[in-house]
């Protein structure tokens, strides 16, 4: 019977090599009866195969399938793009990754998709407008963003935060790394097939957002911390409020033990996987959980404290495993040290003031906050507008232009939920920064990426990836 494979002048050829596109083939075989060089034998014990434009093509019809291709296991290499649009990439992350099989012969990560120019975008707004944008760059974290940024302005401008302002700024970011931490197990989870690891992660991210709604006024993107303090004082009933949330948590984060960490499907997916030793992670600049899930017990907030983390009593946990099972164990202990701060800071709460006294920084100035929680008050607007023609022109010149900066160059470095987020931050003299550059934990730790999916299968890059936790926020600003 004569069959035509292929239009060689319009497509690819299927044939075998140098023969005609209209030989005679053998279909109740599938043996080509041409007498082209690629013609396969036939054999029983082997597929048959005939080369082609786009290189060989077997025919498998039964027999073991490693068999088949142990000759053709180094030249059969597939690579496939995992992302940007993918569920299990956090976002916008492009894996490129060469395959051999189903293992993972070579991979690469490719960024830049969220990119939106918030470093430059600093040099074009004053001092207190930057908490704005900030905010926005991991926005898992605002709050570890705005405590850094501001810390780099205050030591800038030579000042010293009120007791108050500094232990209201501990509780909040260790209030969001609760909230981080929960996403991170939550979508590692959605990620790995345990959906009601997810459903519970977010149930548990909704009780730290509504409290960090009802202390600051919104759920995300803060900018609640500003440079010389706070927006404003905690809500009357804040510490009722934290109470009931570290009553919540306390009586919920042992169930992820039983949901998860005992689940022999669960460690099956995680234990072993994603390997990362210490040497590899400072080799690579790798901290945060990754770099304590290895061994070393690097954690800011012990090795150099900062807004009187060195009054609180808390553990910095470690492993030696070095897998994507500790990374997850680590983070589940986290979040109970989280909640042993957060108790200590509302037992210890200072009473005073939440932003320094000097009027040319303090922004809001002598501010009093609408029923909304958003704009001026009444009484305020009434001061400033028939009272007092200096506090007009005041607040106008602080809200426009803002203040202005002593010239120099700092950085200023926070344990963030991922590790270290540094600000290195430079002044001219002026009120708006000359440059601002972020050390972005989850742009560093993405070079470890490679190291831990290489030579694995496909099924653990996604366990590896949901364990580097990166947000494309911050990597990509």
């Amino acid at each position: 019977m004569t069959e035509r494979l292929s239009d060689v002048t319009t497509g690819t050829n299927t044939s075998a090599t140098g023969s005609d596109s209209t030989d005679d083939v053998d279909t109740s075989t599938g043996t080509s009866t041409s007498t082209g060089t690629g013609t396969s034998t036939g054999s029983a014990e082997v597929a048959d195969s005939r080369k082609t434009t786009e290189g060989t093509v077997y025919t498998v019809t039964g027999g073991d399938w490693d068999e088949v291709l142990a000759d053709a296991v180094h030249d059969e290499r597939i690579v496939m793009n995992l992302g940007p649009q993918h569920p299990s990439t956090h976002g916008v992350l492009r894996l490129v990754l060469e395959l051999e099989g189903e293992s993972v012969t070579h991979a690469r990560s490719v960024i830049g998709y969220l990119h939106t120019g918030i470093e430059k975008n600093l040099e074009y707004r004053n001092w207190v407008q930057g908490v704005t944008f900030i905010t926005r760059t991991d926005y898992l974290a605002p709050l570890h963003h705005e405590a850094a940024y501001c810390m780099a302005v205050e030591k800038l401008l030579g000042i010293t935060v009120p007791d108050k302002a500094q232990a209201i700024r501990v509780l909040l970011m260790e209030i969001n790394r609760i909230s981080s931490h929960l996403v991170a197990l939550a979508t590692g989870g959605m990620e790995l097939g345990a959906l009601t690891g997810m459903t519970s992660g977010f149930r548990e991210r909704e009780e730290a957002l509504h409290l960090l709604e009802h202390l600051t006024g919104l759920r995300m993107n803060h900018a609640f911390i500003r440079p010389g303090g706070l927006a404003q004082d905690l809500p009357d009933d804040a510490v009722e409020k934290i109470t009931a949330f570290v009553k919540v948590m306390e009586k919920r984060l042992p169930d992820y033990d039983k949901l998860l960490t005992g689940q022999p499907i669960w460690r099956n997916r995680l234990a072993g996987v994603g390997y990362l030793p210490v040497d590899a992670c400072l080799a690579l600049g790798i901290t945060g959980p990754i770099l304590r899930s290895a061994g070393l017990a690097w954690d800011l907030r012990k090795i150099e404290p900062y807004s009187g983390y060195e009054n609180y009593s808390f553990d910095v946990p470690t492993s030696n495993a070095a897998d994507c099972f500790a990374r997850y164990l680590l983070r589940l202990e986290e979040m109970h040290q989280s909640l042993k701060i957060i108790k200590q800071v509302v037992k210890t709460l200072p009473t005073g003031p939440v932003m320094v006294e000097d009027a040319k920084i303090a922004w809001p100035a002598q501010l009093t906050i609408g029923s909304d929680g958003m704009g001026n008050s009444l009484e305020h607007v009434r001061k400033i507008m028939s009272q007092s023609m200096e506090s007009l022109i005041h607040h106008f010149k602080l809200v426009t232009e803002g203040f202005k900066v002593p010239p120099g160059q700092v950085y200023v470095p926070v344990e963030s939920p991922r590790g270290e987020l540094g600000y290195h931050v430079v002044s001219d003299g002026g009120s708006r920064p000359m440059r601002v550059h972020l050390r972005e934990p989850s742009f560093v730790n993405l070079q470890s990426m490679p190291a831990m999916c290489e030579g694995g299968m496909v099924a653990d890059v996604i366990a590896s990836v949901a364990s580097i936790d990166p947000v494309m926020g911050g990597c990509d600003r």
